[in-house]
């Protein structure tokens, strides 16, 4: 299409005539810029802050403290019958909780950010012990984020954005089913993202140009109000939507050599004007008909415009920064556009959102405000085609009310940043709401640099330095709370460490003790017992007196074989039971010592901690063992009976040895004792012990004379009288001791080939007592395993909580110093609401 221009007399028309006053406008100027570089300075240092206050949040989120993601919601509102408080900005209160922590709540105070002073986190208990300063009307007039805002995040907030609110997908209910680790990795994430954002921003601010997007809905007239902004038809119009490719219009004097075309940047492809190989030319008149062919695809048009009017008047060609002017497509045209350009908002220093007069904001028109709201607190707004509106009081009330819900701060300003035109009755005859909306535009951009320039990079670093202090403070809080419950937990788990500690020792030395005693009490009685029973068995009578034992009675002399062998097992029995008295008085002793470690137990176990569950059965004791290596044992064994009491004979059992039941001629007459009690020299007092009886009246008799021993005849005769008198008179009472005397020595000569311990006696106390050595040493085992077990549980705790303590002091102290840091950048960048 053909270039066409204003009319001289028209361009003439809207130049501003030289005032006397313009002869200060160098030196404000220069001031204005010298303000501006000392702001530029400021504003780069603090983002170098921040991106070193982000690394290190992000590094301490992954090496010493799970960061948390608070919640903050609206606690109920104060009845009306309260009395009215007085007229002071008081903090606003919020319950604070956790998405991963459901239990924990807390009552808190939210600090909107003041001047010199950053957005804070106290609890209310706190908040409310400490007396609030008065707010002036002017500090309050000064908020330019909302209040719902001030208690949330802006930059890091976890919106999944997924499902609506109040279902099973809602962005609160899917927060809140990730864990603390998933939580810390998306807050991680989107703190990545902010440090990415941040050196673009950087780079946004080194730049000595300035880039303005124009934007808007489709048919809002944007490319209409580009070409009267330019005083030049260059960019496409028509009626349907033309502009499908971003097209940044630069100044060809200053950037090209003064020549005027077009380049087609190449996908994929770092362009560079002095290489053609990165872009394709073409003529600025063929710019139509290559927007209408390629209308479907998504590019970058790079078009160099000469503007020949005065640098006073122009926007473009304005002599002080170099501008390019970036028309971009419809935003609800198709999503790809409007993602496209969501995406190229940020690196744009100002936006001109152009919106009709007939629709007002579409969804789509606020959802990007208020995206680019949060780095970009003033936005340029064309209301277009306004002259078209019949209740023109009425759209400018909608429209401003608009703007102040979704941009406060360009309400706040509307006078200079909100402007209600008609471009296409500007361009043809030009209007005074035209002019001043370029005069006001062209303040903004040049003149006012620091709002329009600086102020995107100042609003972000405002809402990412006021999301981290409402971060840390959450986390502060938290780790304060984690202190104060690792400092109690300390205060109760270290005392009974150390009385644990302190008393294993006595703990094992009294158990010890309670093992020795029962097992020396236990061979002592039992040695005791069978003693005195054995001598009893070896004087004919019952080792122990109970009225299921009894003597067989004397059947006759024809059945004296019979009454020696029942007898025999009378006494044998008797032994068994003595060794099973032993055994019932050592279960009572064992039992005593148990309910003794138990009572240990209790004394030195702390309280909470399980005891031993094992439970112990006295009838368990002496009892045959019936595990595989017992039997295994038996097999083996080549005489002798296995029985409770032992192997060979030894303890219960004796009376079902069938070697020790076997009846002989001596367990009638026992010519070897006799012989040795006439003849030989048995001690005097065995002599008086043994009872007195016709045989041995007469074989002392028989003994009195030496020459009565030269008589075989008589001596044979007095033999056979003394037989006669024994067997008639003394049988009966002789035979148990006989017995008596040969079970004695039975046992003995066992004794003898086993050794000392292999006595009757002392085997089974050895035996008796070895078994209440075991249950006791087995009750003191499980009473130590359960004081160990308590006592490394206990080390535990106050491992961990001494590992909380350190953690929380370390992480108390980090976000404490996070917040002086934050506050400083503040007030080096000169960080305020009004950024």
């Amino acid at each position: 299409m053909a270039v066409s221009y204003y009319s001289p007399a028209s361009r003439k028309q809207q130049i501003p005539q030289v005032s006397e006053e313009s002869a200060e406008a160098p030196r404000v100027a220069q001031d204005m810029q010298e303000a501006y570089v000392g702001a530029k300075e400021r504003l780069l240092n603090a983002i170098d802050s921040t991106k070193s206050l982000l690394g290190g949040l992000r590094d301490f989120n992954k090496k010493s403290w799970v960061v948390r993601y608070p919640q903050l919601q609206e606690q109920p509102e104060e009845s009306a019958e309260q009395p009215a408080l007085p007229k002071r900005r008081k903090g606003m209160r919020r319950s604070l909780s956790f998405p991963d922590d459901p239990n924990f709540q807390a009552e808190v105070v939210v600090n909107p950010a003041r001047a010199g002073m950053a957005r804070s986190m106290t609890l209310a208990s706190v908040a409310d012990a400490e007396e609030e300063p008065e707010t002036t009307q002017q500090e309050s007039a000064e908020g330019l984020i909302p209040s719902a805002d001030i208690a949330d995040f802006h930059v890091i907030r976890l919106d999944l954005k997924l499902g609506a609110h109040g279902s099973t997908s809602s962005p609160a209910t899917l927060v809140s089913q990730l864990e603390k680790s998933s939580i810390a990795n998306l807050l991680d994430e989107r703190i990545s993202n902010a440090v990415t954002h941040i050196d673009r921003l950087r780079l946004r601010v080194e730049d000595t140009s300035s880039k303005v997007l124009v934007t808007g809905d489709l048919n809002a007239g944007k490319s209409t109000f580009v070409n009267t902004l330019l005083r030049r038809q260059v960019m496409p119009v028509d009626q349907q939507p033309c502009t499908t490719a971003f097209c940044e219009i630069h100044d060809a004097v200053a950037e090209n050599d003064g020549k005027e075309e077009v380049h087609i940047l190449k996908d994929g492809v770092s362009y560079s004007k002095e290489d053609d190989s990165t872009f394709t030319r073409a003529a600025l008149s063929d710019l139509e008909s290559f927007v209408s062919e390629n209308e479907n695809e998504s590019q970058v048009l790079k078009i160099y415009l000469s503007d020949t009017r005065d640098p006073a008047s122009s926007l473009l060609h304005n002599g002080v920064v170099d501008i390019s002017l970036i028309d971009a497509p419809g935003l609800n045209r198709d999503l790809v556009k409007t993602t496209s350009v969501f995406t190229r908002q940020e690196e744009i220093d100002v936006v001109v959102f152009v919106v009709s007069a007939e629709n007002h904001f579409t969804l789509s028109a606020k959802e990007f405000l208020t995206t680019a709201s949060k780095e970009k607190a003033y936005i340029f707004i064309v209301v277009n085609k306004y002259d078209h509106i019949r209740d023109k009081a009425k759209c400018k009330r909608l429209v401003l009310q608009q703007i102040k819900e979704l941009s406060p701060a360009t309400y706040e300003n509307a006078e200079e940043l909100v402007h209600f035109v008609d471009s296409v009755a500007a361009i043809e005859n030009g209007t005074p709401s035209f002019d001043e909306l370029e005069s006001s535009l062209r303040s903004f951009v040049l003149v006012k640099r620091s709002k329009s320039k600086l102020a995107p990079a100042s609003t972000y670093l405002h809402h990412i330095l006021s999301d981290v202090n409402l971060l840390v403070g959450a986390n502060a809080i938290v780790a304060e709370s984690e202190l104060k419950r690792a400092l109690d937990d300390l205060d109760r788990s270290r005392p009974v460490l150390e009385k644990m500690k302190n008393g294993r020792q006595a703990l094992e030395d009294s158990l010890e003790s309670v093992e020795e005693e029962g097992a020396t009490a236990t061979r002592s009685r039992t040695k005791e017992l069978l003693t005195a029973a054995l001598d009893r068995v070896s004087q004919g009578k019952l080792g122990v007196d109970m009225a299921s034992l009894k003597m067989p009675s004397y059947p006759g002399l024809l059945n004296i074989w019979d009454y020696a062998r029942d007898v025999k097992y009378a006494l044998l029995a008797s032994l068994d039971m003595a060794v099973k008295l032993a055994e019932d008085e050592a279960r009572v002793t064992t039992s005593n010592s148990v309910n003794k470690i138990n009572g240990l137990g209790d004394e030195h176990l702390p309280e909470g901690i399980e005891r031993p569950r094992r439970v112990f059965i006295p009838e368990a004791m002496f009892s045959p063992r019936t595990d595989k290596n017992a039997r295994r044992k038996s097999r083996h064994v080549s005489s002798g009976a296995v029985v409770a009491g032992g192997m060979l004979g030894l303890g219960i059992g004796l009376a079902r040895r069938p070697d020790m039941l076997e009846t002989s001629f001596f367990d009638l007459f026992d010519v070897h004792h006799q012989f040795w009690v006439t003849f030989g020299d048995k001690k005097a007092e065995d002599e008086e012990e043994s009872p007195m009886t016709a045989l041995s009246v007469a074989s002392v008799g028989i003994g009195a004379s030496e020459s009565a021993r030269k008589w075989a005849a008589p001596v044979l005769g007095a033999v056979t009288i003394g037989a006669a008198v024994y067997f008639v008179l003394e049988l009966p009472s002789t035979i148990p001791r006989t017995v008596g005397r040969r079970i004695k020595a039975t046992l003995a000569k066992e004794a003898e080939e086993r050794g000392a311990e292999g006595t009757f006696v002392e085997s089974n106390a050895i035996r008796v007592s070895r078994e209440t050595r075991k249950v006791l040493r087995l009750a003191s085992w499980d009473l130590k395993e359960c004081f160990r077990t308590a006592m490394d549980e206990k080390n535990r705790e106050v491992q961990g909580a001494e590992d909380v303590e350190r953690k929380a002091k370390k992480a108390l102290e980090y976000f404490l110093s996070v917040e002086r840091e934050s506050s400083e950048v503040r007030k080096l960048a000169g960080l305020g609401l009004t950024a």
